[in-house]
């Protein structure tokens, strides 16, 4: 009923689920994961409690296979269900269970696993991870699981249609404001292209929550410095410039863009924006 991908970064330092489906909410019951532990996938009659347990196997060094073969061990239900992991080293490991509804099937490699039940065929899957496997070179875990997400979708997805989709990535303390380990998680509950609006929500988790690039960062000095406290002004936040700024920034939800002395171009540009 569903196709997903459960992924590791480059650098090992992201973990993170990618899922689609013709199911109401779909990240609200197939994806898990844990900074530096590991991530699970649950689906096709999803047995929910695999995403504690697989957490749990993992944060004792049981490996992604190792896991899948504990949870399915356990369960009589098995011969219905899909499921991937990966952890935080080594291959990733799938299940397809023999009474999952055609097609179904899955792949995994090293940091990834990639499944899907009641697919328009086996091209989805190898789709995604083709696409995987062809962006090593993307540094953000997140954009390089909805690649490979969006690559299964053009390829058919669930014959049935679209509905839902999510995306969850953690890592240790990149959350908001360096106090969480949820970089994103974002879920589009019922919508007729969830994966597009999964992009368009992505991007705009980035807009808002991305840190700026020191590389692009403008000084806050001379004409710019005298437009940007000119626009803050205007907007009613007048002062010292730094000061102004944050408390701008702060209500229109960029305060993740803030440095000292100089503007994110990002920044920037809404605030003309705004000012117009």
């Amino acid at each position: 009923m569903t196709f997903s991908i459960v992924g590791r970064s480059t650098d090992g330092q992201s973990l993170g689920v990618a899922v689609a489906s013709r199911f109401l909410a779909v990240g609200a019951a197939v994806p898990a994961a844990e900074a530096q532990i590991g991530a699970v996938a649950t689906q096709s009659y999803a047995n929910l409690a695999y995403r504690p347990q697989g957490l749990a196997l993992l944060r004792t060094g049981v490996s992604a296979a190792g896991t899948v073969a504990g949870l399915t061990a356990a369960d009589e239900g098995r011969a219905a269900r899909q499921l991937g992991v990966v952890g935080a080293a080594g291959d990733g490991a799938t299940f397809t269970g023999d009474e999952c509804h055609p097609w179904a099937g899955g792949t995994a490699g090293d940091g990834y696993a990639i499944q899907g039940n009641i697919l328009t065929g086996p091209e989805v899957v190898a789709e995604m991870e083709r696409t995987w496997l062809a962006s090593t070179d993307e540094v953000k875990l997140a954009r390089r699981l909805l690649a490979a997400l969006a690559a299964g979708d053009r390829a058919g997805g669930d014959r049935r249609g679209r509905q839902s989709a999510a995306l969850l990535v953690v890592a240790k303390g990149q959350g908001y404001g360096g106090t969480s380990d949820v970089v994103v998680d974002l879920r589009v509950d019922d919508h007729p292209d969830p994966v597009a609006e999964l992009g368009r929500l992505l991007d705009l988790h980035a807009l808002y929550f991305d840190r700026p690039d020191p590389a692009t960062l403008l000084p806050l000095d001379g004409a710019l410095a005298d437009e940007v406290r000119t626009i803050l002004a205007k907007l009613g936040y007048p002062g010292e410039i730094d000061i102004a700024l944050a408390d701008w920034a702060g209500v229109v939800n960029l305060e993740e863009r803030m440095v000292p002395g100089a503007i994110d171009p990002l920044v920037l540009d809404h605030l003309r924006i705004n000012a117009a």
